[in-house]
């Protein structure tokens, strides 16, 4: 009899335990649930990512270039596209011995505020136009890339196109505020820079922080038809660029043709 009780006991108090399992499994099923959702979700914005980085890549591709070929990298938000831009990278090609020169039109630069920024199907469309010369090459290669600073973007071109000498163009203007950009010193060790001379900044440019630190670096002008062969850092300094346009310039232009237009319009009423 005693025997019969302590099973029954043993019975009952392992029932509790039974029930706390079946709503452990109860528990857990929600869960489940969630994570097939959540890999769901997951499976579809990979391909929506898919989708979109396939659409970028055949809108934006990058120029065709073969080993041992020079090519200038010039890049900028291009708002507006400019003379100077054209002018700077014909003086770029002559003194260079450069093969091509790409514009490197970027999404929106990191330094700048992007908002009033045009499309860059737009500025693609008015760079395209105004560049229009048979070794300058127009692209949006950056969007494709997914980079947002210039180190990684060369970083990037380099490992997609061995064998190529790329040389980083900037006008002076840009040497004035190099310091400021991400990395870089790990650019300029990188890829050779080569700058060109733009009225009324030879001076500040050469002064600036970039200059000094690699003052060592600096290849003269008598010279710069090897500057792409070269080992970085090295870097040198074009001159023979007339023009003062500036986009910056060309905006303001803008925006005061606009402002009076607005005013005459308010004038005439």
């Amino acid at each position: 009899m005693r025997k019969a009780k302590k099973k029954k006991l043993r019975k009952k108090a392992a029932a509790p335990k039974r029930h706390a399992k079946t709503s452990a499994r109860r528990a857990r099923k929600p869960a489940r649930k969630r994570a097939r959702v959540s890999k769901r979700t997951k499976l579809k914005r990979t391909r929506v990512k898919k989708a979109r980085r396939a659409s970028i890549i055949s809108r934006h591709p990058m120029p065709p270039a073969s080993p041992g070929m020079k090519i200038g990298l010039f890049g900028g938000s291009f708002n507006p596209p400019h003379e100077a831009h054209r002018a700077a990278s014909l003086l770029a090609l002559k003194k260079l011995g450069l093969d091509r020169v790409w514009w490197l039109v970027t999404p929106g630069n990191p330094l700048k505020n992007n908002r009033a920024l045009p499309s860059l199907d737009e500025r693609l469309k008015a760079a395209r136009k105004l560049a229009a010369h048979p070794k300058i090459d127009v692209t949006g290669v950056e969007a494709e890339l997914a980079t947002r600073y210039t180190y990684d973007t060369v970083t990037r071109l380099r490992q997609r196109r061995p064998g190529v000498d790329f040389v980083f163009i900037v006008g002076a203007d840009n040497l004035a505020h190099f310091h400021r950009w991400e990395r870089w010193r790990s650019l300029l060790r990188t890829v050779p820079l080569a700058v060109v001379d733009r009225p009324e900044y030879e001076l500040s440019s050469l002064a600036a922080p970039a200059a000094v630190a690699f003052a060592a670096a600096r290849v003269g002008e008598d010279r710069a038809k090897s500057l792409a062969r070269q080992r970085p850092p090295a870097w040198t300094f074009l001159r023979g660029l007339k023009s003062e346009l500036s986009s910056t310039a060309l905006r303001k232009l803008a925006l005061q043709k606009k402002l009076r237009g607005k005013r005459f319009a308010k004038a005439k009423k």
